[in-house]
């Protein structure tokens, strides 16, 4: 029988942990993008659809159903919408840090051109009915 995974196992982790629409396709080309850039390896996936997706959502009281943010998940840090697009740039490090500079721009600014593109995502780029399954040499950074 597999086991069923459980947040406990990766809270003291040091990967921040992405919870991400699993059948976004916008999503899920971030999620590729963030693999190809993140030379550390540190950052570790999981869909909002997953049941340790549904795990964080409950432990953070956010909305588990309706999939229109990124969370980020760095110790008991949480990030989300623009905040954890910024962080994760900042993380990833190189001259992608320097767009970090948004972060001075007011969050309500930032979160509302954030929130235009989840709205819109799915008409925009689509969605796929299952999740994507990861390229061999990433999966074991998907939880």
């Amino acid at each position: 029988m597999a086991q069923v995974p459980n947040i406990s196992d990766h809270q003291a982790s040091d990967h921040p942990i992405l919870l991400f629409d699993g059948v976004c396709n916008l999503c899920n080309a971030s999620v590729q993008w963030i693999l190809k850039r993140d030379l550390k390896g540190q950052f570790r996936f999981a869909s909002l659809q997953s049941e340790i997706g549904q795990q964080y959502l409950q432990k953070y009281r956010l909305e588990s159903q309706h999939f229109d943010t990124a969370v980020l998940v760095s110790g008991e840090q949480i990030f989300l919408r623009s905040d954890a697009a910024l962080e994760i740039l900042r993380r990833i490090g190189g001259l992608w840090s320097l767009l970090y500079f948004f972060k001075i721009v007011p969050r309500p600014l930032r979160n509302a051109v954030y929130n235009l593109v989840a709205r819109n995502r799915y008409k925009w780029f689509g969605y796929s009915e299952e999740c994507m399954l990861p390229r061999t040499e990433w999966k074991e950074q998907f939880l």
